[in-house]
């Protein structure tokens, strides 16, 4: 959808329109969108060095994202252009450069200064920034939560340990999962190990397998081990496993888990 988005936009000479595009598609695992969003900065170049500080915004998230250390000293150009215009975008990854001292001096006060300022105008990502650099705990707490209604996974498994710190556990875990539903397999695991051990919630071990299963599906085998101990301890039954897997939308792996788990055995029975 992304891509057709952004050839769009390119055939209709809309270049900005045509980078976000490829952007979220490289943002959602497409090879081809990052291949285009680097093609398109050529046409963006003329635009950022005319004075469209989204353009310039927009050319150094790209460079620094998909270029090699050599367009480095250009996405620090373009970020602290389309920062010195006010740009939320162009505020948030120049703060970025600042705290992590990426291409520029480290300087942690002035990142927060223009993370606070980009959160002040509703960027969701600086909102997420700033509230990890904050003090006041209530402040990172009002943070994270604006980064959350933007649908900022990450804000979800932050706030969610936060309110772990504080013995919230049952609010946790609605956050751990509200993260884990959007694909964040930190969240899945703590989701997973939470149902496991009964944190926030009575112990539920099929729910428990289920996130360990959707961590696999995400790429991340950590919870396969755990998913098998779980079997092994007799926390729960193959029926249960294969309820597990469905949850997961992977039943494949819940009758290899069965296999790995009873072999030969008569597994109705398990």
């Amino acid at each position: 959808m992304h891509l057709d988005e952004g050839r769009r936009a390119a055939e209709a000479g809309d270049w900005v329109a045509a980078g976000h595009a490829f952007v979220r598609a490289a943002m959602e695992g497409s090879a081809e969108g990052a291949e285009l969003a680097t093609l398109v900065t050529v046409d963006l170049v003329p635009l950022a060095d005319g004075g469209s500080a989204e353009a310039a915004a927009l050319l150094s998230g790209i460079y620094l994202e998909y270029f090699d250390e050599s367009a480095l000293s250009d996405a620090v150009r373009y970020a602290r252009a389309a920062a010195g215009a006010g740009l939320p975008a162009g505020q948030r990854t120049y703060g970025y450069m600042l705290l992590e001292g990426i291409g520029v001096e480290e300087d942690r006060d002035r990142a927060a200064e223009l993370f606070r300022a980009a959160a002040d105008a509703g960027d969701a990502y600086a909102c997420l920034n700033l509230a990890q650099l904050v003090d006041d705990p209530d402040e990172s707490q009002r943070l994270l939560e604006a980064a959350t209604r933007a649908g900022i996974d990450a804000a979800g498994a932050l706030l969610a340990d936060r309110l772990s710190a504080l013995d919230r556990d049952e609010e946790a875990l609605r956050w751990y999962l509200w993260a884990a539903e959007r694909g964040h397999t930190g969240a899945m695991n703590a989701a997973a190990c939470w149902y496991r051990d009964g944190f926030g919630t009575e112990p539920d071990p099929v729910q428990a397998v289920r996130w360990f299963l959707v961590m696999l599906a995400h790429g991340d085998g950590d919870g396969v081990h755990e998913a098998i101990d779980l079997a092994k301890s007799g926390a729960l039954n193959a029926e249960q496993l294969r309820e597990a897997g469905r949850l997961a939308g992977d039943p494949g792996t819940a009758e290899a888990l069965i296999s790995t788990v009873w072999g030969g055995a008569d597994t109705d029975r398990a």
